[in-house]
């Protein structure tokens, strides 16, 4: 069952309420306490759970269908009816706090904490650590009520839509979902859901370090904003990036290190969103070599958006025929089909999307794709690297200038 909304609903209370509530609804539910629960779906067989994203959040069941009715009386408890028992919220609190923890020492997870709020704007419903964990503060002021408040907003009939992948038919699963879900009403009025605002371009590329003293590699993180996964341009977009970054044979990989062997790996990626994408580019390198990598990876850039070494057709055929020849193996499993589904719907395709997308993909251009390019600025992106500044620090700011800053893991400027 998926529902609209996701991280984006932590817009206006404490940050991480969405995942951290989503994540509680297993945690107990009608009849059972958290053991109980667990019991008495592993008798069935049934595997429950809940999750939030950045625009929406789901509680799924996978289920035998011997025990189907059964099964979906317990997910029905989950959706309907969780305890928020104040001993289980005590206890995931202390997991969520233990893994923010986690998150802040570790330097791939700490970059993805501080480019939201850096991307976006303090006060951005998409302004929020990539992980949706929210902050060891706002993670202790949750309260049971907040949870509850959350559950009344987010879990509705009206923002529900029921995804079913399996052996069985309309005619067959109706009568059990009408069973368990007809009596549900959703309390009070429909909540406003934040929409994401567009965000201006910044001005001017800015470079941000985070300590990590003694650290023997560099993490470099670049981003940007670019156009909705809603946007008609998409997937053209999506293409372009792969010959920057997507894939192992992608210009960054091969660069930092096939060639110069500075890099474990160099990619570039999008997370799929409603409102504006974030793009990132992600490469950790040895630390004596930060200042180099930051010149390549600059160089590369510029080059492929200037058109000074443009898309050309080998590139751009071979990510075609990657995406295309693998789409048999894209629907082999029933989650994987849920998954599709679960796009087409979040992102209004139309329902034969993966036979267009074969379509799609086959009938683009390289002009289109070095055209799609051009969406990205090297001269107005935001740089992240988490090292030792004792040993990279004074050679980036003679590089950077007055678009250098430190920051501490919670994203607060250091002096």
């Amino acid at each position: 069952m998926e529902f609209d909304g996701g991280f984006r609903l932590d817009q206006g209370r404490p940050l991480g309420t969405a995942s951290f509530t989503m994540g509680m609804l297993d945690e107990g539910a009608g009849d059972y306490d958290a053991l109980a629960f667990g019991d008495a779906a592993e008798k069935l067989g049934a595997n429950i759970g809940a999750g939030a994203s950045l625009d929406g959040s789901n509680v799924y069941l996978s289920a035998l269908t011997d025990h189907l009715d059964a099964s979906i009386g317990l997910w029905a408890d989950v959706i309907q009816r969780p305890r928020f028992a104040d001993a289980d919220i005590e206890r995931v609190r202390q997991t969520t706090l233990a893994g923010i923890k986690q998150e802040k020492s570790r330097p791939n997870s700490l970059a993805l904490r501080l480019l939201p709020p850096l991307l976006y704007g303090e006060g951005h419903p998409y302004a929020i650590p990539f992980s949706g964990s929210g902050s060891e503060a706002s993670i202790s002021s949750l309260t049971r009520d907040d949870l509850l408040t959350f559950h009344r907003d987010q879990i509705r009939p009206e923002l529900a839509t029921v995804i079913v992948v399996g052996d069985t038919t309309l005619a067959e699963i109706t009568p059990l979902l009408d069973k368990h879900f007809a009596q549900w009403k959703a309390q009070g009025d429909s909540p406003a859901i934040p929409q994401p605002a567009e965000v201006a371009k910044p001005t001017a590329a800015q470079m941000y370090l985070v300590d990590q003293p003694g650290a023997i590699q560099a993490n470099i993180f670049i981003g940007q904003l670019v156009p909705s996964t809603k946007s008609p341009d998409a997937l053209v977009f999506d293409i372009a990036n792969s010959v920057l970054g997507g894939e192992f044979s992608s210009r960054l990989n091969m660069n930092l290190r096939e060639d110069k062997s500075w890099s474990y790996g160099s990619y570039s990626f999008t997370q799929g969103a409603l409102g504006q994408r974030p793009w990132l580019v992600m490469a950790p390198v040895q630390i004596d070599r930060t200042l180099d990598a930051v010149r390549e990876l600059q160089r590369e850039l510029t080059e492929y958006t200037d058109g000074s070494r443009p898309a050309n057709a080998d590139e751009v055929q071979k990510i075609v025929n990657n995406n295309v020849r693998g789409l048999p193996g894209s629907y082999e499993t029933a989650r994987s089909v849920m998954a599709s589904i679960g796009g087409i719907l979040r992102f209004e395709r139309p329902d034969d999307y993966p036979v267009q997308y074969k379509a799609l993909q086959e009938s683009v251009t390289v002009d289109q794709v070095q055209s799609a390019s051009k969406t990205l600025d090297p001269s107005a992106m935001t740089w992240v690297i988490v090292g030792d500044l004792a040993k990279i620090e004074q050679p980036l700011r003679e590089l950077m200038g007055d678009k250098v800053s430190v920051l501490d893991s919670d994203g607060k400027p250091v002096r």
